[in-house]
């Protein structure tokens, strides 16, 4: 199959994909779009949102649709990195044997992550980054595809442990979940407060879903919009020449050449789903936000004044 067939074929089964979707989640359409566009550029979200928006239901959701192995881990003060990973324990004949942790799956629910110390977070990073763990000098290949998808609680600071830059840096997206509309809230509640039962199916395998992502790839892209995104990521750094004035008086940090090679990944899969042979800045433009919210470190003065992550990548635009 050429890939021009292969990204038409893309944007048939990505729309298949929304509508089984659909018939569990109501509304949050941007949300699984961008959620979606992560898997098949083959990165990882960060779910911002408050209790109860249905964060564990989407992932689930979104799994089954794929036809993908998914385990959910919760997130605890007391959880060690071996929960998580594994561990060696000496079988019957006094032999060590490795015994699989939930981070063996095709899709990680990371639920409240940040609620457990930094050195079980950090035992996430090698699997995020390296799509392998080392448990006991041994090293470990996961299956692919692999997709973590964490959640965050944004009101509750208590008891938490920030997660630190580098590894939020690992997640491509950074995805703000918000409430849903009256009419959307009406339909959720009449759909979950019946006896109306309604089965996800698998839509894809993995192979496919690796096929698609490495077509994915060869979406050729223009040297200008290559520069553009690489010149917006360098506009949010403040000690930059091209920084704007609002970046310089509000930001301390700005975001890393990951966040260029991500702007230019998740604009290929997001032209890529309507049936675009190539990327042009406004795909570029329209994956920027989940980009780079969590790539800039505000200060205080942006704190105490209310500036908001939108409206510094705005100003970017």
């Amino acid at each position: 199959m050429s890939d021009v067939s292969a990204i038409e074929q893309f944007v048939k089964r990505f729309q298949e994909l929304r509508n089984e979707v659909a018939k569990v989640i109501v509304g949050q359409d941007e949300v699984v779009e961008q959620v979606l566009i992560s898997i098949f550029a083959g990165g990882h979200s960060l779910l911002i949102g408050v209790p109860g928006l249905a964060k564990t239901l989407m992932v689930n959701t979104i799994a089954q649709a794929l036809g993908l192995d998914f385990k959910r881990i919760q997130f605890t003060p007391d959880l060690m990195p071996s929960d998580i990973l594994g561990s060696e324990i000496l079988d019957e004949n006094r032999h060590f044997k490795f015994i699989k942790g939930p981070v063996f799956a095709n899709i990680i629910l990371a639920d409240e992550i940040n609620r457990t110390p930094p050195k079980t977070q950090a035992a996430l990073l090698e699997a995020m980054q390296e799509r392998a763990v080392t448990v006991a000098g041994h090293h470990y290949k996961l299956d692919l595809p692999y997709f973590v998808l964490a959640t965050q609680n944004p009101i509750e600071q208590e008891g938490t442990y920030p997660l630190p830059e580098a590894q939020l840096d690992r997640f491509m997206f950074a995805i703000k979940l918000g409430y849903p509309s009256f009419s959307e809230e009406v339909d959720v509640v009449k759909s979950t407060t019946s006896d109306r039962t309604v089965s996800v199916n698998p839509l894809f395998t993995a192979e496919e879903i690796l096929n698609f992502q490495n077509v994915i790839r060869r979406i050729p892209v223009a040297d200008n919009v290559v520069e553009y995104a690489v010149e917006m990521v360098a506009k949010t750094r403040p000690d930059s020449n091209t920084a704007s004035d609002l970046v310089k008086q509000y930001i301390d940090w700005g975001a890393g050449p990951r966040a260029s090679q991500n702007l230019i990944l998740a604009a290929k899969t997001h032209a890529a789903i309507f049936g675009k042979f190539s990327p042009d800045i406004e795909n570029v433009q329209a994956v920027a936000n989940p980009i780079l919210r969590h790539r800039i470190i505000k200060n205080y003065k942006a704190e105490a004044e209310g500036i908001s992550d939108e409206k510094v990548i705005q100003s970017l635009f």
